[in-house]
């Protein structure tokens, strides 16, 4: 008999084909029948769910992922699970908190603090080591009670500590033999379950005092040996941000670690004003490699990677202003209270902010032409129109006033959407041409990081809504094909096939969402991390019910307190059809 049956629900089943009505019958944690399914099967214990009027997809499968902390400690993982998430894999971009030796705890959680912007003393707070190696990690890992299901990769910062001590976060080259131990350590840890490894050689990751995350000068010697490593092992995938300001010979390095290892890699794709094109540049290059048979991809985002101001989290125009002193570290309230005091507002307008040497901060706080409210629901492709500076212009007044006084709103709880990357000039039409891209993949949500600065855990939700349903100034994407997007091809891209799909075999991974009420909200600010840290959390309404392994886990985006998931260790094969 069912254990479950959804009824009558418009079923997009992540293949990208066309929907159809139907039901989707689950027998334990697999997917039994989709379609018109057997009556006789149907008995008094069968749960029923309802989903007329509503569609049916797979549970997202988000590859991009900083939650390697919070999951010993958070089961729910959210805020992802407050967007159809059922999968999740952490350990990109090359941060982690394993492998470790008891005395670089320390130092692993300084360089996640910086990166990703987790409160260090909620790391500190909320993790209880009781592991070193990474296959350990992942034995921690299966103990803990999970709501959703849990991937992981190794991250290239913590290897190179655990390989060459204080010389790996020093940025000193790797000696042969450190390369070779490398390549253990990470053939061991896909051994045991990781989906792959990661790596970050970005300037703008950097630990919580400012230094360069060490795996941005690792020699191309080094990240082959290491992928090789992947290929001897025959399993894994790869993950990797660049800078790319050295285009060919950066590409060409990665291209060496595909060719080594034979194994897939994906690529961080994203437009920054500094250099608008040469995102296009890349995806020449990715379609290259793909046509000479090299398995490399792009990751990308579905809307501008943006960045939140206020007062509530932890950044705003005018920390740069010599009377911003007084305010800061002072509570919210005092700070509001203070800002409403016409004397120290016309103080500090008339103030010169100091120059900032750091190009992508000075972006940040003082492009007063990409600052936009937010809003109720949330709008992430606003018009070039609306901005603090285009509406100053047409008042009359300055930026810096208007901007100001959109942040006591709310009690000071009020932010500013500045869209940084994937928004120039003012619209999202590029974003399109990544996300239809033939080697592309959806991803780099960053769920669990950038605490106080942005909530992209939400990219799901924003994936299907916007581009599915509400986008008005451009082309919108067919829905069957977004949901194929986060779906069956998430889950290739990580080695997960078997998820991703509504078919008989399938992991029951399940999301009946009310399309038409489908809505994102404005992001809030919570105190709810270990040690009373600080984050956002952005929820969304019309998920109707989040299935994980057959069991109805999320109502509304909010837990049952099923515990159905679990670690997944290394990759899975599709169903036997």
């Amino acid at each position: 008999m069912f254990d479950l049956v959804i009824r009558n629900g418009l079923i997009h089943d992540g293949s990208g084909d066309a929907p159809f009505r139907g039901d989707v019958a689950i027998v334990g944690e697999r997917i039994a029948a989709v379609g018109t399914i057997d009556e006789t099967q149907v008995g008094p214990e069968t749960e029923i769910l309802d989903a007329t009027g509503q569609i049916v997809t797979p549970g997202f499968v988000d590859a991009h992922t900083h939650y390697d902390g919070q999951i010993t400690w958070d089961p729910f993982v959210t805020p992802s699970t407050h967007h159809g998430v059922t999968t999740i894999v952490t350990g990109n971009c090359g941060v982690g908190f394993a492998p470790c030796r008891p005395e670089q705890r320390d130092w692993l959680i300084g360089l996640m603090e910086g990166v990703e912007d987790i409160p260090g003393t909620a790391l500190h707070e909320g993790i209880v080591w009781d592991w070193e190696s990474f296959p350990e990690y992942l034995d921690a890992l299966e103990r803990k009670p999970l709501a959703i299901d849990v991937g992981t990769q190794v991250p290239h910062g913590a290897v190179r500590a655990y390989v060459m001590g204080e010389r790996g976060p020093a940025h000193e080259v790797a000696t042969p033999e450190e390369i070779a131990g490398m390549a253990q350590v990470v053939r061991e840890a896909v051994e045991a379950g990781a989906l792959g490894f990661s790596t970050s050689r970005t300037e703008k990751h950097r630990d919580s005092k400012g230094a360069l995350t060490p795996s941005i000068t690792a020699h191309e010697e080094e990240l082959v040996g290491i992928a090789r490593a992947l290929g001897e092992a025959g399993t894994g995938v790869l993950q990797g941000i660049s800078d790319f300001y050295d285009f060919e010979n950066e590409f060409r390095m990665f291209r060496r670690m595909t060719e080594a290892s034979g194994r897939p890699v994906s690529i961080t794709v994203e437009q920054q004003d500094a250099r608008p094109d040469w995102w296009r540049q890349l995806l020449d290059a990715l379609t290259e490699a793909q046509a000479e048979g090299l398995p490399m991809r792009g990751q990308v985002p579905p809307r501008a990677t943006g960045v939140l101001l206020g007062l509530s989290v932890t950044l705003n125009p005018f920390v740069i202003y010599p009377s911003w002193r007084e305010l800061a570290g002072r509570p919210l309230d005092e700070q509001v209270a203070t800002m409403r005091d016409p004397a120290f507002r016309a103080r500090l307008l008339s103030e010169t902010p100091r120059e900032i040497n750091q190009p992508l901060a000075r972006e940040i706080l003082t492009s007063f032409h990409k600052m936009y409210r937010l809003g109720e629901p949330a709008n992430y492709e606003p018009a070039p129109e609306d901005s603090f500076a285009a509406r100053a212009e047409r008042e009359g007044t300055t930026p810096q006033e208007l901007v100001y006084d959109a942040m006591l709103e709310k009690e000071g709880r009020a932010v500013i959407y500045h869209p940084l990357f994937n928004y120039l000039p003012g619209n999202l039409d590029y974003v399109k041409e990544m996300l239809e891209h033939p080697h592309t993949t959806f991803g780099l949500g960053d769920g669990g990081a950038h605490c106080g600065v942005l909530c992209d855990a939400s990219f799901p939700t924003t994936l299907i809504q916007h581009w599915g349903r509400d986008r008005t100034r451009g082309e919108r994407i067919p829905l069957e094909r977004l949901v194929s997007m986060q779906t069956r091809e998430t889950a290739e891209l990580v080695g997960l096939n078997d998820r991703g799909l509504l078919r008989p075999g399938y992991k029951a991974d399940v999301n009946v969402i009310d399309f038409e009420r489908l809505c994102l909200h404005e992001p809030t600010v919570v105190h709810d991390l270990p040690a009373g840290g600080r984050r956002l959390v952005q929820r969304a309404s019309g998920y109707v019910a989040t299935l994980v392994s057959g069991k109805v886990a999320f109502r509304e985006g909010e837990p049952t307190g099923a515990l159905n998931g679990r670690l997944v260790r290394g990759s899975q094969p599709a169903p036997a059809t």
